[in-house]
């Protein structure tokens, strides 16, 4: 390691006491980030993690290089129509960031997207280039960038520390000038009103409180010295607020959610200075969504809802009659209703069946009938593309798989024609060399839980779920991913840098545990509050299954996951160090109870839906302490651990894995590695600049395929 030492963090008792429990935190003074002690000690794992991995240097420039090489740098999406113009981006070799731009139709039935090309469009014109933007910066991200309806603005809001504080600006297209309607601190989002009748033009945006909870929503009128205008606030902190127009663009919303419950406001909005209406006052664990739609000629909002059922219902009602609920598609058990879009002539609903999305299609009729849409392969994400004419005569549609790269294509439905307008290219990639599998494991409650894999064939996939005895040959190395909160859920999706493992041998799984939403919003319930664990048990059982079955070896097993993933790998290493040659944890949620006891830190009191709230309840808190990855670091032979994080995220701040490392490397009896590193300017989604990410992959890749041993 080039003679470079380990930092060995002091300890600074620091007790902390609730419900008659006192706990000694050796590492509380971590917390700090503006503390130069605090910065010199993360800095100083920098350090010793590059020594450390020095020797990885060769294996990650050949995975940079791969990447490259199957990735189109100079590519161009596909263009959207809205209004006068084709919208879209482009991406340039040797250049970090996506370039926004625009093209004139050629006329009101152009509706056939220009074809995809590295020439500029006739009449191109870049609206937003964040190369341009980024000059000057270490780190760059887009909060928003919406164009007013006449085509004559860009309301567009950068972040450059990865805090999430957005400063908006507004910019006249065609002359380039930014205007003097800007906005500090501003959340995500930025949501035009159709332009009044006097010519006014009105643009919404969000803040924030100081827990970083959306709060606010304020109208700003374009070129007005007058203040902006409060139109909404939330006082309840478990709430929170955004807004957004119809797809119809007829009416302006803001919605304000919990974990458990919602409330809609609506305005019409051609009247943007009016005053908003609430469609259904907000219930105590009722979570309710709108859109409008035009049924059989008649205005209507539809409501997907939880009021009969968990898994939900979609319900139509009058616009000026939001109680008369008319039931559209009923509750069921074994389906999920996730979400309903609504087009001028269709509808496209949402849902989960099996462990997997689904998507089904209807005319909007007074009494619609859903049709499911088939993508022709089993295991695969579906979903409407980006649609923003409401009356367009096709409809966009996207889908992936774990094999199938990014494909975008039109439905013409009265026909039932499909043209493929675009599948992400990915030089040197043969789909007929890898292939993906739903596996199902049994935990040891009973449940069925879903896993998804993904190999090249000439890899032995072990024996089969139901086959007899563990082969004798060794298994293959195996990349574990896995989630497990929020009710979100890791559908197939397509990854160029996953190419670098699986062209080395390496199997990547993805083990469904509850806590996420894969099989509807049981496995959601059965993974939060008082049932948390079965998120970990689920993990570990999934591991012990593709141990048992040949399928892998504990020596060649690494476990991954961020965020609250990174919880989930963090309790997993103390439920079974035994089972993992490495576990990789990147922004990892690893102090839970620390913080949610602490209502001032961001999202905290919105999080105890989520987690229950040890503050009020000595049961959740004995139950969080009791799985709470630092709070449970004890003498155990812990596998090798990569955590990482960033100085600037405000989700998961990062004291939280810098007090893990360090309370790991007190404590591990094994020997192996622990390394902790921080990216000192960037936030919860880790660098910007697709290089730079492209480079922090290789970084973890190489250091997984080393534990793996098959670098």
């Amino acid at each position: 390691m080039r003679g470079a030492a380990q930092p060995v963090a002091k300890k600074v008792p620091t007790p902390r006491t609730f419900h008659g429990d006192t706990v000694i935190d050796d590492y509380a003074w971590l917390a700090d980030k503006d503390d130069p002690e605090v910065l010199a000690y993360l800095r100083a794992h920098n350090d010793f993690t590059e020594a450390a991995t020095a020797g990885h240097e060769p294996l990650r420039e050949a995975i940079y290089g791969e990447i490259k090489a199957h990735t189109q740098e100079t590519d161009m999406s596909v263009p959207q129509r809205r209004g006068r113009f084709w919208y879209f981006a482009r991406t340039q070799e040797g250049k970090q960031y996506a370039i926004h731009c625009r093209a004139p139709i050629s006329g009101p039935d152009d509706w056939t997207p220009p074809v995809v090309s590295e020439a500029p469009l006739p009449g191109e014109h870049v609206l937003l280039d964040l190369n341009l933007e980024g000059e000057g910066h270490e780190y760059i991200a887009v909060g928003a960038a919406s164009v007013s309806p006449d085509g004559a603005l860009l309301a567009y809001s950068l972040d450059t520390d990865g805090d999430e504080r957005f400063t908006l600006r507004v910019r006249d297209i065609e002359s380039g000038e930014v205007l003097e309607d800007t906005v500090e601190n501003v959340f995500y989002g930025a949501t035009w009103a159709p332009t009044t009748a006097s010519g006014a033009r009105h643009l919404f945006y969000t803040t924030v409180d100081d827990a970083w909870r959306a709060d606010t929503i304020w109208r700003h009128e374009i070129g007005s010295t007058a203040g902006d205008v409060k139109v909404f606030h939330e006082t309840d902190q478990r709430f929170g607020v955004g807004i957004g127009l119809s797809r119809s663009e007829k009416y302006l919303m803001i919605g304000a959610s919990s974990t458990l419950s919602s409330e809609t406001w609506v305005l019409d909005a051609a009247d943007p200075t009016g005053e908003f209406r609430v469609l259904r006052p907000r219930e105590e664990d009722v979570e309710y969504s709108v859109e409008h739609a035009v049924l059989g000629g008649e205005d209507r909002f539809l409501f997907l809802h939880n009021r009969t059922g968990i898994n939900f219902e979609l319900a139509a009602a009058p616009v000026d009659a939001p109680d008369e609920w008319t039931v559209l598609v009923p509750h069921r058990d074994d389906v999920r209703l996730d979400y309903v879009d609504a087009y001028a002539r269709r509808l496209a609903l949402g849902y989960r069946r099996g462990g997997l999305p689904r998507l089904a299609l209807a005319e909007a009729a007074a009494a619609p009938a859903f049709a499911e849409w088939d993508p022709g392969e089993p295991l695969a994400n579906v979903g409407p593309a980006a649609n923003p004419e409401w009356d367009a005569p096709r409809l966009r549609l996207a889908y992936e798989s774990f094999v199938t790269p990014g494909t975008v294509l039109e439905l013409t439905p009265e026909t039932g024609e499909q043209t493929v307008l675009k599948r992400l290219n990915v030089p040197g990639y043969d789909a007929a060399l890898y292939v993906a599998e739903q596996l199902w494991v049994t935990a040891g409650d009973g449940a069925r839980i879903p896993v998804s894999t993904v190999r090249r064939k000439d890899v032995p996939e072990g024996p089969a779920e139901t086959a007899g005895p563990a082969r004798s040959a060794p298994g293959a190395p195996t990349l574990l991913y896995g989630y497990g909160s929020y009710e979100a859920t890791m559908d197939p999706w397509f990854s160029v840098a996953r190419l670098s493992l699986m062209d080395r041998g390496v199997v990547f799984v993805v083990a469904h545990v509850r806590g996420g939403g894969e099989m509807g919003r049981a496995w959601y319930d059965h993974g939060k509050q008082l049932e948390k664990t079965n998120t970990f048990t689920d993990f570990v059982d999934v591991a012990r299954h593709l141990v048992g079955s040949g399928r892998t070896t504990p020596r060649q097993l690494v476990a991954m996951g961020g965020s609250a993933g990174g919880l989930l790998v963090g309790a997993v290493a103390n439920l079974a160090p035994e089972l993992f040659a490495g576990i990789v944890a990147d922004v990892p949620f690893v102090d839970p109870l620390t913080s949610i006891l602490d209502p001032s830190l961001p999202l905290t009191v919105g999080e105890w839906d989520e987690w229950g709230n040890p503050l009020e309840n000595a049961e959740v808190y004995r139950y969080m302490r009791d799985y709470s990855p630092y709070e449970n670091v004890a003498a155990r032979p812990y596998p090798a651990i990569l955590a990482t994080t960033s100085l600037n995220d405000t989700r998961v701040l990062p004291t939280e894995p810098a007090k893990w490392v360090a309370k790991l490397l007190a404590h591990t009896t094994s020997g192996n590695e622990i390394l902790l590193k921080t990216e000192m300017v960037a936030g919860h989604a880790g660098v910007s600049g697709r290089y730079a990410k492209w480079r922090e992959t290789a970084f973890e890749y190489a250091w997984i395929l080393t534990r793996l041993g098959v670098a």
